[in-house]
């Protein structure tokens, strides 16, 4: 739209014939313009397209579809077909999506955090340092995905989140639920890869409201999150690649089964001398009350 820039012009004194010719179009198309500068339609698409930027800078992997989910449900009244004629102007394209043969795939975006923890999985205490990612598994309903937070003092798992979408909201549940279960005091470190999710700013929020620091590692890089990675991989002999799984409930009820009862209580680790991270954190707790 070059017509604001022809009435900033007519304001300086230049004239409207001069600058319409100069720019290829009427001086009538920009009468007509001046007129009735925006429609309703043009105001409330403006809008909307804000909205729908909101709502992909949260979540880049979410297609028009999911974003017009985003949009409906936060009170706009916004079609698929009107989202996905938006989202084409604006190139609001799903970051899981490709489009054309090279060059157009979109990377993590930059950290919103320094690395704090430089691949040093280790802690003298609880709630020290607690790294975090997600992984996704098939069922016959589709995916289902699981976000974890693990402490590196015992290798307990101290929180977790499952839904049938990787959102924001699954870290922040996920986050939520280990502040609830430790209540920590003092310097907490939540490291992450450069996930969506963990940049997100409501993700950043929840750190900020608990006093918690972020962390992340660099991009395509698995070891800088090494620690975690381990605890998927697990994970993925133990319970995710034993069977096929009909629903996604039926695979959510084994995962938690095997984290709180099998994991964190009964599967000893070499590491914590042959305890498991319930034990580690409880003779933990005595020799400090003892001492």
């Amino acid at each position: 739209m070059s017509y604001p820039l022809v009435r900033e012009l007519a304001a300086d004194g230049i004239p409207v014939r001069l600058t319409c010719g100069t720019l290829g179009f009427s001086p009538q198309a920009y009468y007509k313009w001046l007129a009735d500068p925006v429609t309703d339609r043009e105001w409330d698409d403006a809008h909307t397209i804000n909205a729908l930027l909101d709502a992909h800078d949260e979540d880049p992997e979410f297609g028009y579809r999911f974003l017009v989910d985003e949009l409906q449900a936060a009170g706009h009244a916004t079609g698929e077909r009107r989202g996905w004629r938006l989202c084409s102007q604006q190139k609001l394209w799903s970051t899981t999506t490709k489009k054309g043969r090279r060059g157009s795939g979109k990377t993590p975006g930059p950290a919103v955090h320094d690395d704090l923890v430089e691949r040093k999985f280790t802690a003298i205490a609880p709630n020290l340092l607690w790294l975090t990612d997600i992984t996704e598994h098939p069922t016959a309903e589709g995916k289902l995905y699981c976000c974890a937070i693990k402490d590196c003092f015992s290798n307990r798992i101290v929180g977790y989140a499952l839904s049938d979408r990787m959102t924001r909201h699954l870290a922040i549940r996920a986050l939520r639920t280990a502040i609830a279960r430790r209540q920590p005091h003092g310097t907490v470190i939540v490291h992450s890869d450069r996930g969506s999710q963990f940049r997100s700013r409501d993700f950043r929020a929840v750190l900020k409201a608990a006093q918690l620091s972020g962390s992340m590692g660099r991009v395509a890089s698995a070891g800088d999150n090494a620690a975690m990675e381990s605890f998927f991989a697990l994970l993925q002999t133990n319970v995710l690649d034993r069977r096929r799984w009909r629903t996604r409930a039926e695979l959510e009820y084994a995962i938690i089964s095997w984290i709180e009862h099998t994991y964190n209580r009964r599967r000893r680790q070499r590491r914590l001398g042959k305890l498991t991270p319930a034990e580690f954190e409880l003779a933990f707790t005595n020799s400090t009350q003892a001492a």
